[in-house]
């Protein structure tokens, strides 16, 4: 699991990287709120710890960009301020937990153990994802297309599966890399490039409409232009 921390105390910042890197997380930490949202945007995290009080831009607004972007990953807030008005006002923005400092180590392990597990279950209720006549069904692990079962190797399957989620969103060739590979992506590799051809000539050649499409300089976007 990767975990995004912002975090302006230095002391603190260190702790719970050190904390949770030990725990088994990948952890990524920054200590301003204009860089910690421009990560929050552009990365990929399964949860992030926002400090509220932060240099340059404040919790409270990374958490309001990063809900109004449509990034639903679980967001933990921390706060030496302890009164009801302030946890409310967090949880009713979008902040999944509101965490004051100070706090024991154990509660926050706690607290993102219970937000992981509440994350995978309503990532797992989406067991069928759909666009125009695709389907993908994860639990039975098969594609569809006008009826037409297709079949995929396990990285276009995880290849597709992605864009899926994230159809409409334009996905750069580092993330796809990240996120399906687990790698960082390098310039000099067309692994990107050669995969998406295979994928489009599988649920894309024989088809209409044509769903794949590539945004030069940008990366790939799944989506269906009529609905556009």
């Amino acid at each position: 699991m990767k975990l995004l921390i912002v975090e302006d105390n230095q002391s603190m910042a260190d702790y719970l990287k050190q904390g949770l890197t030990e725990s088994g997380y990948i952890v990524d930490l920054l200590h301003d709120g204009v860089d910690g949202l421009h990560q929050a945007l552009t990365q990929e995290y399964d949860l992030i710890i926002l400090d509220i009080m932060l240099p340059k831009l404040d919790g409270l607004a990374i958490l309001n960009a990063v809900r109004h972007a449509g990034k639903q990953m679980p967001i933990l807030l921390l706060s030496a301020r302890d009164q009801v008005s302030d946890r409310v006002k967090g949880l009713e923005m979008g902040a999944d937990d509101y965490l004051v400092k100070p706090f024991d180590f154990s509660e926050l392990i706690a607290r993102i153990r219970t937000l992981l597990r509440r994350s995978m279950l309503n990532v797992n209720d989406a067991s069928l994802l759909k666009i125009a006549d695709l389907e993908l069904d994860i639990k039975r692990r098969f594609v569809i297309r006008s009826g037409t079962r297709i079949d995929l190797t396990a990285k276009e399957f995880a290849l597709l599966e992605l864009m899926l989620r994230r159809q409409g969103e334009v996905l750069t060739r580092s993330l796809i890399a990240s996120q399906v590979w687990d790698m960082n992506f390098d310039s000099d590799t067309n692994v990107i490039d050669v995969a998406m051809r295979r994928l489009r000539s599988k649920i894309d050649d024989n088809y209409e409409p044509k769903l794949i499409h590539t945004l030069r300089g940008m990366g790939y976007v799944l989506e269906d232009k009529r609905q556009c």
